[in-house]
């Protein structure tokens, strides 16, 4: 166990009784064989990187485990079906790991997370075609991601967003001959995109736009044309 005569860690050693993680992991990598013998340890380091490495049958009791970091271990490792009882875990990284477990109308069910972070993991992993639900969410990051994977013919649920961000990532996205809905945007961001991206015809409208990067942009491509 790498311990001095005194029973402590010896410097510069993975060691289980050691308080840093990265060591504690070190032991555990090396001898796996014991880590089933350290998932009642009283220290939470230790039983949460013991249940890396620990048989999966063992790891059901876990779920209880008073540390999050205790349960997300064992969540991410066990069947779907045996962590999705999580979903109301009061800690949002143990709901994380269970979105990104669970498939279908379970992980749906879980876009109605309070935790924007556990929301941004659900709509990462849905199916495009169902993320018209969330294009309304309250976090503009959420709605970013939206933007990311919603199917094309849908990006005009969100031309309009409130959050420059999120048009940004429509104007990137939207096909040519539909940028025309994005040329009069507030933010700079998205009408340089849009001049970058649109027709020679919308192209002309940007000669007068009031900012001299997009009327640039404008000029340069109509002049390369």
């Amino acid at each position: 166990m790498a311990l001095n005569l005194e029973g402590l860690c010896r410097k510069g050693s993975a060691c289980v009784r050691d308080r840093r993680a990265r060591r504690v992991d070190l032991f555990f990598r090396g001898h796996p064989h014991l880590a089933d013998s350290y998932l009642d340890h009283a220290y939470f380091e230790v039983r949460a990187r013991a249940a890396r490495y620990a048989s999966v049958l063992r790891l059901p009791p876990l779920l209880d485990d008073p540390e999050p970091e205790v349960r997300a271990t064992a969540a991410s490792r066990l069947p779907a079906s045996r962590v999705a009882r999580l979903v109301h875990d009061p800690e949002p990284r143990v709901r994380i790991v269970v979105a990104n477990r669970l498939e279908g109308a379970a992980l749906l069910a879980m876009y109605s997370d309070p935790d924007y972070l556990v929301r941004i993991h659900v709509v990462r992993r849905l199916s495009p075609d169902l993320l018209p639900i969330a294009v309304r969410d309250e976090d503009p990051e959420v709605r970013r991601w939206v933007a990311r994977r919603i199917p094309v013919e849908k990006l005009h649920l969100l031309v309009k967003d409130s959050e420059p961000l999120v048009r940004l990532v429509v104007a990137e996205r939207l096909p040519e001959d539909r940028l025309d809905a994005m040329s009069k945007d507030e933010d700079l961001r998205v009408r340089f995109t849009v001049a970058e991206r649109c027709s020679p015809a919308l192209l002309q409208s940007f000669l007068e736009d009031e900012d001299e990067l997009v009327r640039a942009c404008a000029k340069a491509r109509l002049e390369g044309a």
